[in-house]
């Protein structure tokens, strides 16, 4: 087997809990020709610590303030300089023996953007344990790139070709820059490979930044809709506007209409009747799926 060489960038910021997990599920893959790059924001916890206690085996790292997570992920990608390219954040996790699986990917089928499958997992302090799967290819096929954002980052690779004729991330957006990316890949003509293998681990915790970024989230990727596709635009701006909170007959109507339609009748059949002038032109299955952007 050619064993191209794999670039991977990890940025870091006060993540110490997790790093080590991260820094092993890459090394322990034993890729004979990998390039790791750790880029650390000055982490004040115990990170550099721990990067220090792998050091030997990294391609490069540094611990040096940066203008967030996006400046990290480009600075790494352009001293990398291996054929594959790609970044794992440092509370995520790769799957086992995946990057042998990349380099086949690679090898078959040359320049594109190949993404797979992902385990979601959530560890609560009380030892209990969260966890579901991903078929992304089935919501690629099925959901436009431009409606939502299918393609799951940690398990997601591609070329130095498709990242030179892309460009660097856009350090404008500290939410949604890997989507942004995506997008202009997709306007450019890149090829995307969908895999069916899971590629990584997603780790669901307090500090999560998608999970945490409210209002400030969704005006970032409301700039992006607005960026590639106006009508959904309109749709985010109408969904994250809404007053979901159904008036005392409003409840009563939508318990009548239920029992009329049967239990398929959802309260976004509901909102898409009660609200007509703002919804008409959207279907239910799209009034969803930009909900689940929120």
């Amino acid at each position: 087997m050619i064993y191209p060489k794999i670039s991977i960038v990890t940025p870091s910021y006060n993540q110490g809990q997790f790093l080590e997990d991260t820094i092993l599920s890459v090394l322990g893959q034993r890729y004979p020709n990998l390039e790791y790059l750790i880029y650390d924001a000055a982490s004040t916890d115990n990170s550099v610590e721990i990067i220090k206690k792998y050091e030997k085996e990294l391609s490069y790292w540094v611990s040096e303030k940066d203008k967030g997570q996006g400046d990290a992920i480009n600075k790494g990608f352009t001293r990398a300089t291996g054929e594959i390219l790609m970044w794992l954040n440092s509370d995520d996790i790769l799957m086992p023996n995946i990057l042998n699986f990349v380099a086949a990917q690679y090898n078959e089928k040359g320049d594109g953007i190949y993404f797979g499958n992902c385990l979601h997992f959530e560890e609560k302090s009380n030892g209990v344990l969260f966890a579901r799967g991903s078929t992304v290819a089935a919501s690629f096929n099925s959901i436009p790139l431009e409606l939502a954002d299918t393609i799951i980052q940690p398990s997601s690779f591609w070329s130095r070709k498709v990242w030179l004729e892309t460009g660097i991330l856009n350090i404008d957006f500290n939410f949604g820059f890997d989507w942004e990316w995506f997008l202009r890949a997709k306007q450019n003509n890149i090829p995307f490979y969908p895999l069916h293998k899971s590629i990584s681990l997603y780790r669901i915790h307090e500090e999560h930044k998608s999970g945490a970024g409210g209002r400030k989230r969704q005006e970032e990727l409301l700039r992006i809709y607005k960026l590639y596709n106006s009508r959904y635009a309109n749709l985010y701006e109408h969904i994250i506007n809404e007053d979901f909170t159904f008036s005392f007959g409003q409840k009563i109507t939508f318990r009548i209409l239920k029992l009329i339609y049967g239990k398929g009748f959802r309260r976004t059949h509901f909102l898409r009747k009660i609200q007509s002038k703002k919804y008409k032109e959207y279907t239910v299955r799209e009034i969803d799926i930009i909900k689940s952007m929120l």
